[in-house]
């Protein structure tokens, strides 16, 4: 494109007037910005002949280069895991160039480290839930379109805290009925699936999956996470040791209702704020108009469900409820700003509760349905191992 020399004058003129009255409004700013380019701009016979050439560009990333795949990925450079990701998945490789990153037991590093490299201000969460050891390294798009998905595997001491950690990211303190909450599909013994994230659980393992493509506008990558996120997941599910089966209190919990297949958080210690009744799964359920809450703590046996119910009837609030189960008493928890009545009962080794969902706007039960609900729930056969006969009804159980 050729300029002429009349319109470059008037450019140039132009350029003059807007900077004059730049300076007239905003000197400071002007001349702020104007001084360092007017000092990096020296002129030709300035410049020095033995300058150095400026240094070459990065690498591309291996998910920016077709062909990365092409023979057959990377490698797990961990012996304790390597079994348990495939090498490639759904058009996606180990990173030919990646690192493999180990922290914790039999490790590279210690497990305080993964505090500040990898968990930065989350770290206390993992912790809570007695981790153990941490893998963690990347998958690249064998097209060559910009792709990453980064994995992380977190290991527990036990099966309930790799669960509980599972759950913990599954509900991430909001209501798993809203449009937005991860949705659950087949992989490990649980897995759900978000925007541009996916969890799996299976055993004493948990893995965190985040697509990453900068080149993607949100919908695209909606999309495209979509696709390859459940693949990579279904792999390294089925390649991971361990068992299938939630922990007891999990499996106690009535299917029928859920508002989500995965609407469920375990938790170990002190649930919901409890002290006294040992580790417990609440459910978030749905009928009609009324949303609820169902909590289940599955005992070693009847002697400890009793230590669990004798807990909640010291509450200075506690009020004793007769004809459900073979024992129950109503308490008020406070939960944020909120006072929340749950029913708890007993039958056997298991400890029953209902309550209204503090997440919900919907109407909550009223005193009479809480009752009904849990007399049902707590008479089903069947409900401490799984629970495979629905959600408790509104009326009472038929004889």
């Amino acid at each position: 494109m050729q300029v002429s020399a009349r319109g470059a004058a008037v450019d140039a003129s132009l350029l003059a007037e807007y900077t004059v009255g730049m300076l007239r409004f905003f000197p400071s700013i002007v001349l702020a910005a104007a001084l360092p380019l007017l000092a990096g701009c020296p002129s030709k016979d300035s410049a020095r002949k033995d300058e150095p050439p400026p240094p070459p560009p990065p690498p591309a990333s291996a998910g920016l280069t077709p062909g990365a795949c092409t023979g057959g990925g990377g490698e797990v450079k961990d012996k304790v895991s390597e079994g348990f990701f495939p090498r490639a998945a759904g058009g996606f490789c180990l990173d030919p160039n990646g690192e493999t990153k180990t922290y914790g037991e039999n490790a590279k590093h210690p497990k305080e480290e993964v505090c500040t490299t990898l968990f930065d201000g989350e770290c206390e969460i993992y912790i809570r839930y007695k981790l153990a050891r941490v893998v963690a390294l990347r998958y690249v798009d064998g097209a060559g379109k910009g792709a990453t998905v980064d994995v992380i595997l977190s290991s527990y001491a036990d099966v309930p805290g790799a669960y509980g950690m599972f759950t913990k990211r599954v509900i991430a303190d909001s209501d798993p009925a809203e449009e937005s909450a991860p949705k659950p599909f087949a992989a490990g013994g649980a897995a759900v699936l978000g925007t541009g994230r996916a969890y799996v659980w299976r055993g004493q393992y948990v893995v965190e999956l985040q697509y990453n493509n900068e080149q993607e506008s949100p919908e695209q990558l909606t999309k495209s996470s979509g696709a390859v996120l459940p693949v990579l997941a279904k792999e390294i599910g089925a390649k991971l040791p361990g068992g299938l089966d939630k922990p007891a209190s999990a499996k106690a919990l009535p299917v029928d209702g859920l508002v989500s297949a995965q609407a469920i958080e375990f938790l170990a210690k002190e649930p919901l704020g409890l002290k006294g009744i040992g580790a417990a799964a609440v459910g978030f359920y749905k009928e009609t108009d009324k949303r609820f809450r169902l909590v289940a703590i599955a005992n070693q046996d009847a002697d400890q469900a009793r230590d669990a119910m004798k807990s909640l009837a010291k509450r200075p609030e506690a009020l004793p409820v007769s004809g459900v189960g073979d024992e129950a008493t109503l308490v008020v928890i406070k939960q944020g700003a909120m006072k929340v009545e749950y029913l708890f009962g007993r039958k056997g080794p298991l400890v029953g509760g209902v309550g209204d969902d503090d997440y919900a706007a919907a109407q909550h039960l009223s005193k009479d349905e809480k009752i009904a609900k849990l007399k049902a729930w707590l008479a089903r056969s069947g409900a401490v191992d799984g629970g495979s006969g629905g959600a408790p009804s509104s009326s009472a159980p038929s004889k």
